[in-house]
């Protein structure tokens, strides 16, 4: 069997991930005939059968999902050998640091002044992506090292944590739960993720959740008004957006302790979960690096949090 191309690979991922020949083949940017062609020829040199087909529906085989696992892997692989050799070969390579805005815990600012300190350490090009794009970035090559909160997919990842702390719920200050010191995940039974998990199911396991109102809650006190129910089409990741929909009473979300302290907001009101899985804040980068910048900005990042901690004793000791 000749070796696979990273063609073949692209015509069967998209294939895979759209379950649909003529949306894979939209996508793409060719027409289905050659698309399907190929696809059965990559079936016949691997002498398996990679998707079942129907008139109605295609679906992948056992196969077909061990190919698609690994295939988005190699040419994960092969677009980050292109990004790295691109900046490798400037005058001037970067150390490209990924993150998403108020993911820091306030540490940046600290961490890039003791990374410059470093011998090993080039000017840093931040990578801004919103929440969960972080660990891919490392994968495909966009980005060198990543400041990232748990949980994540961490496949071919190095992961150092850095620092955990409580995930609080963020109420409209005239909600009814606003009222109580401490709160359980229970309390919010009924309510939903943006993603359609009902909370209680899974978690919410990710540092920010917004959670509407679209379905009945058991043991909720009578509305004094029609409640606002948040649009279900899109999930709102933006927090600006966010807040302002827990304060007109439109969802709940969940944040870690280090972005609740950035914004005190009058209509809104931070409480305790007991039982809501804390955010640990981590940087992250690629298995096989072997780079003296990524080695110097994770020590950079783990020092900064060493004096914090040192002083953080030192205090409660007087």
């Amino acid at each position: 069997m000749n070796d696979l191309e990273a063609r073949e690979l692209r015509y069967f991922v998209a294939v895979a991930e759209e379950l649909h020949f003529g949306r894979a083949a939209q996508r793409l940017g060719m027409t289905q005939p050659p698309l399907s062609r190929a696809i059965r020829e990559l079936e016949r040199r691997l002498d398996v059968r990679l998707l079942e087909r129907t008139t109605r529906q295609v679906t992948l085989t056992a196969a077909g999902e061990v190919l698609l696992r690994d295939a988005r892997t190699a040419l994960d692989a092969i677009t980050a050998a292109g990004r790295r050799a691109r900046n490798a070969g400037r005058p001037a390579p970067l150390l490209r640091l990924a993150l998403k805005a108020d993911n820091d815990a306030g540490l940046l600012p600290r961490i890039l002044s003791t990374y410059q300190r470093e011998e090993a350490a080039p000017a840093v090009e931040l990578v801004l992506g919103g929440r969960g794009e972080q660990a891919q970035a490392l994968r495909d090559g966009r980005a060198d090292v990543a400041l990232l909160v748990s949980p994540f997919d961490d496949r071919g990842l190095d992961v150092e944590p850095l620092l955990t702390q409580p995930r609080l719920a963020v109420l409209a200050a005239t909600d009814p739960l606003a009222a109580r010191s401490s709160l359980r995940l229970a309390d919010l039974a009924g309510r939903r993720l943006p993603d359609g998990t009902p909370v209680g199911e899974d978690g919410p396991a990710r540092p920010y959740d917004a959670v509407d109102r679209t379905r009945p809650q058991t043991a909720r006190p009578q509305a004094a008004r029609p409640e606002l129910v948040a649009g279900t089409q899109q999930p709102v990741s933006d927090l600006t957006q966010i807040f302002r929909l827990i304060e007109l009473g439109g969802v709940v979300c969940f944040l870690p302790t280090w972005v609740t302290r950035r914004y005190p907001l009058p209509g809104i009101v931070y409480r305790p979960v007991s039982d809501l899985q804390p955010a640990t804040l981590a940087v992250a980068w690629p298995q096989d690096a072997r780079s003296p910048a990524i080695a110097a900005f994770v020590r950079a990042a783990a020092s900064v949090v060493a004096t914090d901690a040192e002083r953080s004793t030192a205090g409660a000791g007087r």
